[in-house]
């Protein structure tokens, strides 16, 4: 249990931090921008975290799937209530972007952002491990350099897993962004956890590029170019084309609907039937 504590106290402290660094970016709002890079920090340092539990926590401090899979929901939902609008996900960004919500420089300062959070978060969970405050960590610190990968199986199957769950993700993430955050953020959490435990024996299903850098990207087995082909490239596919499915057309690229067809009904004054009749 004193590995569980230790983490629950990281958890605190890093979601203390990411709470304090939106609360005093509210006071300038031309950088908005960088409430992306506290929820990205949140997000990857504390993901690395649960990653630790998974990888080591069973056989070095006891806990099993149940607690794992728990901890990984409770990081999740907490990250959605505490950071709201800033989803620290660089997919979302890209999906406003097309949606026609965000213009380009807003949208690349978000994504540069993310994956500056992204790098911090890895690095503050890396000074957290070498700390080595109790024998999960310690272990954990030993393995950092030789981590293992998240891709577990080739490069066509990773890139169609992480498509497959994008494409779910999106298309439900769509159908309840107009839905009270009451319902969104508890159901969002849910969907995620659900697809992590799922696709853990494949790519565990980041569906987020900054996520999957900080995450997995810095673990032999695999070169950059590969781990963007199936994690950037396999989820970016999937949200466009679950943006195309729900909308039938990408208002960014095009304005016409190609997939659902609008009819539009046109109703004739009567003044104007009575004209044709006299005619």
């Amino acid at each position: 249990m004193s590995g569980l504590n230790a983490s629950l106290g990281y958890f605190v402290a890093v979601v203390v931090f990411a709470a304090s660094v939106r609360t005093l970016l509210r006071k300038w709002p031309r950088l908005s921008f960088m409430t992306e890079f506290a929820s990205t920090f949140m997000l990857v340092a504390c993901r690395l975290e649960v990653q630790t539990i998974v990888e080591v926590g069973e056989w070095a401090g006891g806990l099993g799937p149940d607690v794992t899979v728990t901890i990984l929901f409770v990081v999740l939902l907490t990250h959605g209530v505490i950071c709201g609008g800033a989803s620290g996900n660089t997919n979302l960004v890209l999906l406003k972007f097309l949606q026609l919500e965000a213009t380009t420089l807003p949208t690349l300062l978000a994504v540069a952002a993310q994956f500056l959070g992204a790098f911090l978060g890895l690095l503050a969970a890396g000074y957290y491990w070498g700390l080595e405050l109790t024998d999960m960590h310690m272990i954990k610190n030993l393995m950092a350099r030789e981590c293992s990968t998240s891709l577990q199986v080739s490069l066509l199957q990773g890139f169609f897993t992480e498509c497959v769950c994008a494409l779910i993700f999106h298309l439900i993430h769509l159908n309840l962004e107009r839905r009270s955050a009451l319902i969104r953020v508890p159901l969002i959490a849910v969907l995620l956890t659900f697809l992590s435990h799922t696709a853990s024996g494949y790519t565990s299903a980041y569906m987020n590029p900054s996520l999957a850098y900080g995450l997995t990207f810095h673990c032999p087995g695999f070169t950059f170019t590969e781990y963007a082909m199936v994690y950037w490239l396999g989820s970016l596919t999937g949200m466009t084309l679950a943006l195309l499915l729900y909308m039938g057309h990408i208002p960014r690229i095009f304005a016409k609907n190609l997939l659902y067809c609008q009819k539009t009904r046109f109703r004739v004054p009567k003044g104007d039937k009575g004209e044709k009749k006299k005619m």
